[in-house]
């Protein structure tokens, strides 16, 4: 299969919006805080039309496959570096999975980070998607910390 990542358009919006949907299904086993009902992650829309996000898509014969973004954030002051590049929707249909579509967005993100001089690049994962985090660990991410949680009406 032959497949080409492009920038993400408007046009593209009705799918990527139905990709976001299915990454809450994966994910909302995975976290007991999400709301039930429907929720939206993102504002997909307005990171298009961001210049300091890059959403990206990867096609195959014309059709949407996977999704990525990357935004470049302000981060802490006690950091040595100013910016961070942030990934995140991060997503595979799973007919094309298996593919190196996740390397294929990740290195394009990067890249964009790095000719904007952003080297410090960071995302989220959940601990029980152990599938996402081979993947990430494959193209370079090394686990760095570890956010933990309590819900006080259980204790």
């Amino acid at each position: 299969m032959m497949y080409s990542i492009r920038k993400a358009t408007l046009a593209d919006l009705p799918l990527l919006l139905e990709f976001e949907q299915a990454l809450i299904k994966v994910e909302r086993p995975m976290d007991s805080t999400i709301k039930e009902g429907e929720v939206s992650y993102y504002d997909i829309a307005d990171f298009i039309k961001q210049t300091d996000t890059e959403v990206l898509v990867v096609e195959c014969n014309s059709k949407i496959v996977a999704s990525g973004y990357a935004q470049i954030k302000a981060d802490r002051h006690y950091l040595k570096h100013d910016l961070q590049g942030y990934l995140g929707f991060m997503y595979v249909d799973e007919a094309h999975r298996g593919q190196g579509l996740n390397k294929l967005l990740i290195e394009d993100l990067i890249q964009w980070c790095k000719e904007r001089d952003v080297n410090e690049i960071r995302l989220a994962v959940y601990q029980d998607n152990p599938s996402a985090i081979k993947a990430y660990e494959k193209v370079g991410f090394k686990k760095h910390l570890i956010t933990m949680r309590l819900d006080a009406s259980d204790y």
